[in-house]
């Protein structure tokens, strides 16, 4: 996103007229599983490779028709999860930040699933009605740094992000505390939930 700067939602919602505004998702969920049957994941967090080849969170613009930002992220959710993303909605208490630029206005939200529900997302996304269009697939986010420093988060965010994409994911994991202590060499993570 081209020069942009943080904003309380009350200020976003308050800009005049000229400016869209757009909403992305961040869906994660716990998850028990082990990588190797030994490494744990702690928690399933999806992200999508965008039709630009970046990789981004599920929203978009919302359309002058939808009632609020959170009907447009949820319509949103379900053209490009499909039907699955009708089993819950993102609402306002899910918002976690927005920066406005000279044109669009961009809000971040963050909603916790349960594992069936977001294991129902992952299934039922290549039926989605943008599925191949607007968006080429979900990934996970790999949550553990392997042995050699390298493999796993570290790796992934070497990975071309849309926007803001990899610092609004980044600040999630560490205000949600889904990193797992040394998960990223350098980066700080607190204690988890």
């Amino acid at each position: 996103m081209a020069e942009s700067r943080r904003v309380e939602l009350a200020e976003a919602l308050a800009l005049g007229p000229g400016r869209r505004h757009a909403c992305h998702a961040l869906l994660y969920a716990p998850d028990p599983g082990l990588l190797f049957g030994r490494i744990p994941l702690r928690y399933a967090v999806l992200m999508q490779m965008r039709f630009d080849g970046r990789l981004g969170f599920p929203g978009g613009f919302v359309d002058a028709g939808d009632g609020s930002l959170e009907d447009g992220l949820n319509r949103e959710l379900r053209e490009e999860l499909g039907e699955a993303a009708a089993a819950f909605r993102v609402g306002r208490g899910d918002h976690r930040s927005s920066r406005a630029g000279p044109r669009v206005v961009a809000h971040f939200y963050v909603r916790r699933l349960t594992l069936e529900q977001l294991e129902a997302v992952e299934a039922g996304a290549p039926r989605a009605r943008e599925h191949g269009r607007e968006v080429l697939g979900l990934v996970r986010v790999p949550l553990y740094t392997l042995r050699d420093g390298v493999g796993g988060l570290p790796a992934f965010l070497e990975n071309s992000f849309i926007g803001t994409a990899r610092e609004q994911l980044l600040e999630a994991l560490q205000d949600l505390g889904l990193l797992a202590s040394g998960s990223v060499p350098g980066l700080q993570s607190p204690a988890s939930p």
